[in-house]
Formats: structure tokens, C-alpha cells, sequence
């Protein structure tokens, strides 16, 4: 059971890690979801510039170890997200270099999000028959 709980955490860790890096994307769409992105893409960029490991990773090994298996040496974006995007392994720059990466990323995306926001607004303001002020 142990082992299973570990997969299925990997499967929400990764999820909350998909979060973080894209969550801004689905701001475009639903507004709304900003509640829980910003505080998520916080602690994810957060994690990534002091270079402390998510509380996830060592639950993960625990449940591992009691199932019997190992626990791996690093952490969650190390073990299972760098080898697919960095096959040499995580170095210091390459984490600062992802943390620079999602919240460039997401800042962009709120840009537009508030500048919809702040054009809605003025139409509202306006009214909808009104010409434009200028």
C-alpha cells in the first residue's frame, strides 16, 4: 500500500509542479484560479531560489522506505523532472534558471490577465452605447 501512496503522491507532486509552471495559463480562461495560483507558483518559485526541498519529496521517501524500496538522493524536480529536461542532473544555476523561467512566465501572463481586467473595466465604466473617450 506504501508504494502505491508513494506513486500516487509522484503523481501529485508533479501535478502541483504543472501548476506552478503553466497554472497562469488557465488564469487566462477562469480568473478566479489566480486564488490558487499565486500562493502555489509563490511557494514553488519560493522552493526553487533557496534551494530547500518541497515537504512532498521526504513524505515520498518515507513511503517508499516502508514499502520495502529506496529512497532516492535529491529532490522531487531532481529525481524525476530533471532527467527529462537536463540529463546531466540539477545544478544550483539550473534551478535558479527554472525559478527565473516560472515566474517570468507567469508574470507575462498576469500582465495580460490585469490588462483585461483594467479594459473591462474602462468599458464598464463608459458604458456599452457610449463612444470612446479620448
Amino acid at each position: 500500500m506504501s508504494g502505491l501512496l508513494a506513486d500516487a503522491l509522484v503523481v501529485v507532486h508533479l501535478l502541483f509542479v504543472a501548476f506552478v509552471a503553466l497554472g497562469g495559463l488557465l488564469v487566462l480562461r477562469w480568473p478566479w484560479v489566480a486564488w490558487a495560483h499565486l500562493p502555489a507558483a509563490a511557494w514553488g518559485v519560493g522552493i526553487e531560489v533557496t534551494g530547500a526541498i518541497c515537504p512532498l519529496t521526504p513524505l515520498e521517501h518515507e513511503l517508499r522506505q516502508r514499502a520495502g524500496g529506496s529512497a532516492y538522493r535529491g529532490d522531487f524536480v531532481s529525481h524525476y523532472l530533471l532527467p527529462v529536461l537536463y540529463p546531466s542532473g540539477l545544478t544550483r544555476a539550473a534551478q535558479l534558471w527554472l525559478a527565473a523561467l516560472v515566474l517570468g512566465g507567469n508574470l507575462a501572463i498576469y500582465a495580460v490577465v490585469l490588462r483585461r481586467r483594467r479594459s473591462t473595466a474602462l468599458r464598464t465604466l463608459r458604458g456599452a452605447g457610449s463612444p470612446p473617450v479620448r
